[in-house]
């Protein structure tokens, strides 16, 4: 890489990851792209995470780690690392899965090549790189085919601009990051990037594990997103979203119930999204 290759911040936030946080930190390490600091937030771990990520610290001047006073949970934990990061771009190296060895490079190149931009994700729709603007974008999210649902291992920004639309909202749990994906849609033209550059483990230990969060939260997110985000959609267009989110939520809180039988997390569910009579009406009537 060239001498004036910018600083690129991997930011790895672990709890209880030792199991795989050596891999995460060999593959960061073997990465072609050398002008990287890579800072670990470990998030009160309970077992060897952290002595395994101070080994690493102490071999290699570009990894600095830190340990929570407090469980911040996920995105919490996200933002702080963001908070420390010093790099041009920001990469959120997820502790569970590996970086591919051209991936960074290929990443921060495509990037520069876009100066236009702040946001990159990737996108396994197309076979070339190419960009979107705002407008587009979340046009295309909402009436052709969601591609916004990417996790911040899917991701590459700007370090200025993820700090300057308040990183990720940390009330939505598993899914803040898709209420983020979208405001961040609102602010910058996005790059999508069809190459793979990070090998994604799955395992026990994940948010996903957990359908009945994303039950809830997926229909909070939106909501909310259809209120406060500026879209760029027209009203009709926003109030045919809202009445979809709202049927497809009613739809998925009967078939909840179908499949468990359990009234009581059922009804939880509408508690928790203030899901009333008018919105049951909004939804049938769509």
């Amino acid at each position: 890489m060239a001498d004036k290759a910018p600083l690129v911040s991997l930011l790895m936030t672990a709890y209880n990851r030792e199991k795989y946080i050596g891999d995460a930190i060999e593959s960061a390490l073997n990465s072609t792209y050398r002008n990287f600091e890579l800072l670990i937030c470990d998030d009160c771990s309970t077992d060897a995470t952290v002595s395994i990520a101070r080994s690493f610290e102490e071999k290699d001047s570009r990894i600095r780690v830190y340990v929570n006073e407090v469980n911040l949970k996920q995105f919490q934990n996200r933002n702080k690392a963001a908070s420390l990061a010093k790099g041009e771009y920001i990469y959120f190296a997820d502790s569970d899965d590996t970086l591919l060895p051209d991936g960074l490079e290929r990443l921060v190149a495509t990037m520069n090549s876009f100066p236009g931009s702040s946001f990159g994700m990737n996108y396994r729709q197309s076979d070339k790189v190419f960009e979107l603007s705002s407008k587009e974008a979340i046009h295309n999210h909402f009436f052709k085919k969601p591609f916004l649902t990417i996790g911040p291992g899917g991701t590459i920004m700007r370090r200025d601009f993820f700090l300057s639309i308040g990183g990720y909202p940390t009330k939505y749990e598993a899914v803040s990051d898709m209420y983020f994906n979208l405001k961040a849609c609102c602010q910058s033209p996005i790059v999508l990037i069809p190459f793979e550059f990070m090998n994604y483990r799955v395992h026990e230990g994940q948010e996903l594990n957990n359908p009945y969060s994303y039950l809830y939260n997926g229909y909070l997110y939106l909501t909310d997103a259809l209120k406060e985000l500026p879209l760029m959609l027209t009203e009709k267009e926003l109030d045919w979203i809202n009445r979809k989110c709202k049927r497809r939520f009613l739809v998925n809180c009967t078939r909840y119930f179908l499949r468990t039988r359990d009234f009581e997390k059922t009804r939880e569910l509408v508690k928790r999204t203030g899901f009333g009579p008018r919105d049951v009406f909004l939804a049938i009537f769509n």
